[in-house]
């Protein structure tokens, strides 16, 4: 049953963000392709849903619990709290979202809270960011976690 669970849960999330990217393309949007190094380690994906909200999907490995991490987040940013930046943007951002981790026997599934900071470049379509994400678990047990990272990003 966790595993039939893990899979519908996966295959939504998918199915969403690839709802986004269209949505994104169509809206002639940035798209950001890159790698995230922490807890998860992976691949990232950041789709511009206009003005100053994202879409961010990681496909990742959980180090901490030795299997795979997704997680999917509706993201805020703010660009006037740093806006004496020279070169480029750095916005904060927040955000929902959910993750999974699906384990060989288990399946954790938990909400997400992410905080963190996107630097965008002037004349370079690259973005660095940092994320801490606070996180209840619901299920199989509830509990509370913390993930973070620092990553890059390539924007098509």
């Amino acid at each position: 049953m966790k595993k039939t669970l893990s899979t519908v849960f996966v295959t939504a999330l998918l199915f969403l963000s690839m709802t986004s990217i269209t949505h994104a393309q169509q809206a002639d949007k940035d798209i950001g392709i890159g790698v995230m190094v922490g807890e998860p380690t992976g691949l990232s994906l950041k789709s511009w849903l206009g003005g100053n909200n994202a879409f961010d999907v990681g496909l990742a490995w959980s180090l901490n619990r030795d299997a795979v991490h997704v997680h999917a987040d509706y993201l805020w940013h703010n660009f006037n709290l740093f806006d004496e930046v020279d070169e480029g943007s750095l916005p904060l951002y927040y955000g929902i979202g959910g993750r999974v981790i699906l384990a060989d026997d288990d399946a954790v599934i938990g909400a997400r809270v992410p905080v963190g900071l996107n630097y965008l470049f002037e004349d370079a379509p690259i973005g660095l960011f940092m994320e801490v994400a606070p996180i209840i678990n619901l299920a199989p047990d509830t509990d509370l976690d913390v993930e973070g990272g620092i990553g890059i990003r390539f924007y098509l």
